[in-house]
């Protein structure tokens, strides 16, 4: 297994000690600690760790809002470490897009299961975004050549197919994308 970038926070420098020690017995690799949730997010920005493993209850900024920040700029997966397990505070995680939630006193043996889960979902999440946003991008695409096509066709007298060949022909002549070729077009058209 190669060595996983952790970043780790929590307020009490003992519990940060112990819980660097047992990641380091798992064979992850503590990248940067914090004692308060605002490091945290400024660490995490700045070490880009594989997994955030966060105290809730901290100075300046509860772990669950440095959550919800790391997670809105999609930094890395993050696992919460509390003392309590109150179903508001659950929500309040839940909400804040963690991805994982460990009670203490948890046992090493928590710790790698949790991370690998997070790391995981984590992934996969980020590969259905970039899915969506490929598709979107496509769709868009395709709405701007069929309008550029519609164009030519309506002004040359030509075929839906021929359009599309002299676009994609413009593309390769011009070293442009369609997309490019397809805006000009239809910018061409308006004016």
């Amino acid at each position: 297994m190669s060595q996983h970038r952790i970043l780790i926070a929590d307020d009490d420098p003992i519990i940060r000690l112990d819980l660097k020690q047992m990641l380091e017995r798992l064979e992850y690799e503590v990248v940067a600690e914090a004692g308060d949730g605002q490091s945290a997010v400024d660490l995490a920005k700045e070490h880009q760790p594989e997994v955030c493993v966060l105290d809730v209850k901290m100075p300046q900024m509860d772990g669950i809002e440095a959550a919800k920040l790391i997670a809105e700029d999609g930094i890395a997966p993050v696992i919460l470490l509390t003392a309590f397990s109150d179903r508001e505070l659950v929500e309040r995680a839940r909400e804040s897009g963690v991805f994982g939630y460990l009670v203490k006193p948890f046992k090493p043996s928590d710790l790698m299961p949790a991370i690998e889960v997070a790391r995981s979902r984590f992934e996969e999440n980020k590969a259905l975004s970039n899915e969506a946003t490929d598709a979107k991008e496509k769709l868009e695409v395709r709405k701007l050549l069929d309008k550029a096509k519609g164009i030519l066709m309506e002004t040359l007298s030509v075929s839906e197919a021929e359009a599309y060949r002299r676009i994609q022909q413009q593309s390769m002549n011009n070293r442009k994308s369609m997309r490019e070729v397809a805006e000009a077009i239809i910018l061409a058209q308006s004016v």
